[in-house]
This record gives structure tokens, sequence and C-alpha cells, in this order.
């Protein structure tokens, strides 16, 4: 089962290229962020007539997630537990099943935080200790089990071009990455760092100041997996050369292959 996420910044903006890329991929699922869609708008026709079915969770002009899935979504779960009152639209999860077996997929766009400090960023790290909650719970039902989206997370310095850049952003400070691995360290794989190391591979380039030209990008879409998945994972890989097409968004899909 190919499973990819892909921030797609804008589905209206982005309908075209986001077809192209499920014609040529042909992800089993997907995760979407940044759909900027409420429910009733979200051009659902386009994914059914390739095959797939389709949840969201959307909200006007900004944020919404969504999943899309050649399989049957079910037990489909909207909003991150623990905060009644958060109204933006960043998580969502559904139960697949595959030949061999189910999965429990979530889709997630992590806020941005910046600037920091201040409440934006008191928002993302609040975020972040609710997801660390979520993700001891979904370890503790010893599923195959994946959380997938942009996390506005750089983990490490070799997953930026110019780590110095970002000393001082939210995605890089030291607050933000400690909130990450400790997620990462309650017993989830990296999928993409347990297949590639070193420096070089980027997920986001800004659209300004010949960030794709210069290949000046970061790593900040990620794929978690518990145990359960992580022992069923056969290849995960970045979709770098979409960056380069027409119209496109300024992430770029990536996936993992699970023997499910």
């Amino acid at each position: 089962m190919k499973i990819a996420s892909f921030n797609i910044n804008g589905i209206k903006a982005r309908i075209n290229a986001l077809a192209d890329w499920l014609d040529e991929a042909q992800p089993d699922v997907a995760v979407l962020q940044e759909i900027k869609s409420v429910d009733e708008a979200f051009p659902s026709e386009i994914f059914e007539d390739r095959g797939y079915n389709v949840a969201t969770h959307g909200q006007k002009s900004f944020n919404g997630v969504a999943i899309i899935a050649k399989c049957p979504l079910e037990d489909i779960v909207r909003g991150l537990p623990g905060d009644d009152a958060d109204e933006q639209a960043r998580w969502i999860e559904a139960t697949v099943t595959g030949d061999h077996g189910a999965i429990r997929v979530c889709g997630l766009y992590l806020p941005n935080g910046n600037p920091a400090p201040g409440p934006k960023y008191d928002y993302k790290l609040g975020w972040m200790a609710r997801l660390e909650a979520r993700a001891r719970a979904l370890l503790a039902e010893e599923m195959p089990a994946l959380m997938a989206g942009d996390y506005n997370i750089i983990p490490q310095p070799e997953d930026a071009a110019r780590p110095e850049a970002w000393a001082e952003d939210a995605l890089f400070l030291p607050q933000s990455r400690a909130a990450f691995h400790r997620v990462l360290n309650l017993g989830f794989t990296e999928a993409f760092r347990a297949r590639h190391a070193g420096p070089g591979h980027y997920s986001f380039w800004d659209y300004q100041a010949g960030a794709w030209q210069k290949n000046n990008g970061i790593r900040i879409d990620h794929i978690l997996l518990t145990p359960q998945a992580a022992d069923l994972m056969q290849d995960c890989r970045i979709d770098r050369d979409i960056r380069g097409r027409e119209k496109p968004s300024d992430h770029v899909p990536i996936w993992v292959d699970l023997a499910v």
C-alpha cells in the first residue's frame, strides 16, 4: 500500500497539478494539507473519478486537511483531540484496509508558529503537546498506524540547505525540535530517515528568491510510523521533481510503501 502526504497549498490553484501527480504516482492513500476549502466546496469528483473515496476537514481560505483512498475510509475522526475550542482544521484520521490488514492513517498540518515568541508559537507548542498525547494513544492500540503531513519542523541542521537562516524561526527553534523528538522517541520510526541518510533531502522550497533554482530547501514533511507499521515498510521517498513543474505547490509529496 502506497501512502503519500502532500501539502498542496490550495486545492483550487493546484487541482491540475494534483490530478497529474495522482495519475502518475498512483498512491493507494494520500493525505493532503492546506486544501484551503470548506468541505462543501471541495472538488471530490476529481478524486472519485479516479476511484478514490474522500474525507475532508475543511476551513474557509486557510488550513484544511483531507484523506483520499482507493479502499473504504472507516472510523473517520476530524480534529486533534484535547481542545474542543480549537477551530483550526489541521487533523484527520481514518482506518484503511489493504490486502493484508488494516492501518490507521492520520493526516496533519502542524501550526507554523511564527512569529516566535508570541501567541502563534504558544499555539504550536500546545498543539504539539496534544499530538504527543494522541501519539501515545496510537501506540497503546498496538496496531499499524502512521502520522503523516506537514509538520512545520526542521528536525536537524542537515534538513536545511542553510540552517543558520532558520536559527530564530519557529520551525527550527530548540523547543520545536524537542517537541518533535519527544513524539518520535515514544517509539515511532521517521520513515524517510530510516531509508535515507545525510543532507540534501528537502520537501519544501519557498517561492521567493529563487529557492528552488538554488536548491535552498528544507525538509518539513514527515511520516512517523508505529513499530507495527515500521515492520511493514518497504520504501519511502520524496517526489522532488514535482516542484519544478507548472504552477507547483511549494511542497512536494512524500510517500511510504507498506506491506499492508
